[in-house]
């Protein structure tokens, strides 16, 4: 009987162990650098802490370099949930299939991008998108960004008939909007473009002197942020677990919590919201 648990015992306890362990794996999940990372860590290590305490299972935040990396850590299964911007959302549910967006930001269904100009230029505040524009410098921010590129980019070709590189006499990408406030506003270039509210946080956060730089054109409003979950995290977390963060994302309503996004409250949204981005992105052949 010994010799017999002897040669057992070795299989069958990693099997006993096993379950608990593989049950115990932490929920990830990111977000896109549309600021500089030490904002980004903050902001979401509180939501990190929140959705723990909401979920019942570990929660962790896993910063990411950029858009892309973003995306593709979400389709290697490095983390099962992502806030995404529009355009990175769309890749991101393209690449694994079955995942869907669960919520957006109450502001995110008409969100909007500031087109912006240094005082050098003699544009006047809402002077528009106009031919003075022409031979200018002129950044994006990041190259997957809906509000940092991909919108403003279709806007500038509707506008112009031009690509970007034919209308301006240099195009940069500063890698996140609040970099393309800060460029235009040294004078490094003449024009940018970048999302409304990280605008109007950096404004009323008194980091912008308008003086020297000044909103010249604001978009019409189209859908962007949202947060997106793989499609098979029923099968590691248990039968309706995307449901259950998806009310967790939408009961979010600690006003410190918003404030760090900004955003207002959470409201669903569903993967066909984000069809005029596919479209655009399709047009201008970035999607990829």
């Amino acid at each position: 009987m010994l010799r017999r648990l002897a040669r057992v015992l070795p299989v069958a306890l990693p099997l006993l162990f096993a379950a608990p362990l593989a049950a115990a794996a932490p929920f990830v999940f990111t977000a896109i650098p549309d600021e500089d990372e030490t904002r980004l860590q903050q902001r979401f290590q509180k939501v990190a802490d929140y959705l723990a305490d909401e979920l019942e299972v570990e929660v962790r935040f896993v910063p990411v370099k950029s858009y892309a990396a973003a995306v593709t850590a979400f389709r290697n299964d490095q983390v099962q949930l992502a806030w995404f911007g529009g355009l990175s959302g769309v890749q991101a549910r393209e690449r694994v299939p079955g995942s869907r967006a669960l919520a957006q930001g109450v502001e995110d269904a008409e969100f909007r991008t500031y087109f912006i100009a240094h005082e050098s230029t003699g544009l006047e505040e809402d002077a528009g998108l106009v031919e003075a524009m022409r031979d200018m410098t002129f950044t994006f921010g990041a190259k997957g960004s809906t509000s940092g590129r991909l919108m403003p980019e279709h806007y500038l070709r509707e506008a112009f008939g031009e690509a970007p590189e034919e209308l301006f006499s240099r195009v940069g990408f500063s890698g996140n909007h609040s970099r393309t406030a800060s460029l235009v506003a040294s004078g490094a270039y003449q024009l940018g473009a970048l999302n409304y509210t990280v605008w109007e946080n950096e404004l009323d956060a008194g980091n912008i002197d308008t003086d020297s730089v000044r909103v010249v054109w604001k978009t019409p409003a189209y859908p962007d942020y949202q947060w997106t979950i793989r499609g098979d995290v029923d099968e590691r977390f248990g039968e309706g677990f995307a449901d259950r963060v998806q009310q967790a994302l939408l009961g979010m309503e600690d006003p410190a919590l918003l404030e760090s996004f900004p955003r207002s409250g959470f409201i669903p949204v569903g993967n066909d919201d984000y069809e005029i981005i596919r479209q655009v992105g399709q047009q201008l052949d970035i999607l990829d």
